[in-house]
C-alpha cells in the first residue's frame, strides 16, 4: 500500500493550546503522533512510504479562499514583525487571537489580530513558524493518494484487478477547515482539497470517520452533488465542534440531500457503531461513485483522551473491513487520533483490512 507522508510536518509543533475554560496545555496534536504511527507501519510487509509530489498551490484555492490562503502564508512573519511587548512574546510565541468573528457576514478587519480572528475559529488552531509549510506538504501528501488511485489498480495475484487504496498520513490534519478558516488543529482541508481534485474525473464520496464532526468538509460541498459526504461523529450537542454535524444538515442548492450526518451519543461500542456504518455505506452505494475518501480518525478508540466512544481495536478493524468491501478505490486520510500508545496499532488495524485479498 502506498503511504504518502512528509517530514514537513514537524515544522508545526506548537508548544500549548488553550482549551475550554481558558486552560492553557500542551498541544495534543503532536509531532510523535505521526512517529508512532510509522513505527507500526514500519513493522507491516505491506506500507511503501513515499514522498508526496508537490501539486502547487491550484488544487488548494479550488476550494480554499485566496484571501484565507494568503493569510496562513504570511501571518506568521507579520506576526514576528510586529515585535509584541517582550511579556507577550515567549521564546515559543505563538499567533493566536483573542476574539473571533461571529459568521454573520462581518467586516475583514486590517490588523492581524483582527484577521486572525476572522479566519481561526479556535484556540487549537495555533500558527507557529513552520505551519503553513507543513499544511501545505499534508495536503500534498492527500493529493498524491487521490493521484495514486486515479491512475492505479494492483494487479498481482491474488488481488487482480482490486481497486488500489492510499493511505496519506497528513499532519496538521485538515477536517475541521473550511473555505476559508482554520479550526481544530487543522489549517487545510487535506480531504477535500483531494476529493476535489478528484471529482473531475468522476463522483466522489467522502466518509469521515473521526469522533468530531467535519464541519470544514461540510462547508466546503454544501451545496455541491459531485460530491457526497457522510460523516459519523459524537453529538454535537455536547461535542466539539458544537454548531455543525447535526442529522438536519443535508446539504443546500444542488447539495441538497447529499450531505449526511450521524451524530452518535456517548459509549458508543463496537456493534452500534458498525450499525450505523452499515447505514452510511448503503448511502454511499446508492450514490455509485467512482472514488472514496476515508477522513480516518481514530479518536474513536475507547481510550482517547478527546474523544468519548467506547470502540475497540477489534472494532476498528471491522470498521475498515465494512469499508473495504465498498470494493472501490480509496483514499484514507489522516486526520484525529490522540491515544499515541495505541495509534500506530490501531491505524494499522484499520488499513490492513485493504490489503487483503
Amino acid at each position: 500500500m502506498k503511504i504518502y507522508y512528509s517530514d514537513i510536518h514537524r515544522r508545526h509543533n506548537p508548544p500549548f493550546e488553550v482549551f475550554d475554560g481558558g486552560q492553557r496545555a500542551p498541544y495534543l496534536e503532536t509531532p510523535d503522533r505521526i512517529d508512532k504511527i510509522l513505527t507500526a507501519l514500519g513493522k507491516t510487509d505491506w506500507a511503501d512510504i513515499t514522498e508526496p509530489a508537490d501539486f502547487g498551490l491550484d488544487p488548494i484555492l479550488a476550494v480554499h479562499d485566496p484571501g484565507y490562503i494568503n493569510f496562513l502564508a504570511t501571518a506568521w512573519d507579520e506576526w514576528i514583525a510586529c515585535q509584541p511587548a517582550s511579556d507577550s512574546m515567549p521564546d515559543n510565541p505563538v499567533l493566536l487571537p483573542a476574539t473571533f468573528a461571529l459568521r454573520r457576514h462581518p467586516h475583514k478587519p486590517a490588523s492581524l489580530l483582527g484577521r486572525a480572528g476572522y479566519y481561526i475559529m479556535d484556540l487549537s488552531a495555533c500558527i507557529v513558524a513552520g505551519t503553513y509549510e507543513a499544511a501545505l506538504a499534508s495536503a500534498n501528501c492527500a493529493l498524491s493518494g487521490a493521484k495514486f488511485i486515479a491512475g492505479n489498480r494492483i494487479n498481482t495475484s491474488p488481488l487482480a484487478n482490486r481497486p488500489s487504496t492510499a493511505f496519506a498520513l497528513c499532519r496538521p490534519p485538515g477536517h475541521h477547515a473550511g473555505k476559508d478558516y482554520a479550526a481544530g488543529y487543522c489549517f487545510i482541508n487535506n480531504a477535500a482539497v483531494a476529493a476535489n481534485w478528484l471529482s473531475g474525473k468522476g463522483r466522489v464520496a467522502l466518509l469521515d470517520i473521526d469522533y468530531h464532526a467535519c464541519n470544514g468538509t461540510q462547508d466546503i460541498f454544501y451545496d455541491r452533488s459531485d460530491v457526497l459526504t457522510v460523516s459519523l461523529h459524537g453529538d454535537p450537542n455536547f461535542e466539539y465542534p458544537y454548531y455543525a454535524g447535526y442529522p438536519d444538515e443535508t446539504g443546500a442548492g444542488d447539495g441538497i440531500n447529499f450531505h449526511y450526518n450521524y451524530p452518535l451519543p456517548s459509549g458508543v461500542g463496537d456493534s452500534a457503531y458498525i450499525t450505523t456504518l452499515e447505514k452510511a455505506l448503503d448511502i454511499i452505494l446508492d450514490f455509485s461513485p467512482k472514488f472514496l475518501v476515508v477522513s480516518v480518525g481514530m479518536d474513536i478508540y475507547k481510550n482517547d483522551p478527546l474523544g468519548k466512544f467506547n470502540v475497540s481495536n477489534k472494532g476498528i478493524q471491522g470498521i475498515g473491513n465494512h469499508i473495504s468491501k465498498l470494493g472501490l478505490p480509496t483514499l484514507v486520510v489522516m486526520e484525529g487520533g490522540y491515544d499515541n500508545r495505541t495509534l500506530g496499532k490501531n491505524i494499522v488495524a484499520f488499513l490492513a483490512s485493504f490489503d487483503r485479498p
